[in-house]
């Protein structure tokens, strides 16, 4: 898996760090999001030491989230640097080999200004998290992606277990407020993120 060189400050509380895979041939993208309780890392890819001095300056952490199956990538290894649990959606409590999870329901509000949001039909344990602060901020694995050629779309069907009931399920996303959407694949919004959603999600019904 490739090392992320730095972290980046997108807004007030919010880091991101990303890496190129060339396995794949997608670009990595992992989040963190400073709440009252700490620092809670999203789909963490590895970083430098100078990286990982960086991430944990501003505070301690909360715990490491896992937005699907397919993205263990380095939690494990930031849960023990951390000494912190991991948190992923409870339909892969029998899926994958957690240390110390935690898993979540739709809904559930697991730290403060953190929301899990499940996006039913996405990949195995799609998770979106909603993140309150300044504005609202939105972070969501692969049902939704923005990176060229294609831009800001839905995940293709291909990669879904179930594409039209995943649409739908996005939906809700529509039910929080948030100028922002962070991705685990792509290129950050950072304004009018709830309008490009209902745009997105219009023109796909």
């Amino acid at each position: 898996m490739p090392r992320a060189q730095e972290v980046q400050d997108v807004a007030p509380g919010i880091r991101i760090w990303q890496a190129y895979d060339d396995l794949n041939r997608v670009e990595l993208f992992s989040s963190a999001l400073d709440t009252e309780a700490g620092t809670c890392l999203v789909d963490p890819i590895p970083l430098t030491f100078e990286g990982m001095a960086a991430l944990q300056a501003p505070r301690k952490a909360v715990g490491v989230v896992v937005t699907n199956l397919n993205h263990p990538r380095a939690a494990a290894e930031f849960a023990t640097a951390f000494s912190r649990p991991i948190y992923a959606h409870r339909h892969l409590r029998e899926k994958v080999d957690f240390t110390e999870a935690i898993y979540l329901d739709d809904g559930e509000v697991f730290s403060p200004g953190l929301t899990a949001v499940a996006i039913d039909g996405g990949p195995e344990g799609e998770l979106a998290l909603h993140y309150s602060p300044a504005g609202g901020t939105l972070v969501v694995g692969d049902a939704l992606i923005n990176f060229e050629p294609h831009g800001f779309r839905l995940l293709p069907s291909k990669y879904c277990q179930n594409y039209k009931l995943m649409r739908r399920s996005l939906g809700k996303l529509l039910d929080y407020s948030f100028e922002r959407i962070l991705f685990a694949h792509g290129t950050p919004i950072l304004s009018g993120g709830r309008e490009r959603v209902e745009q997105l999600l219009a023109a796909n019904r």
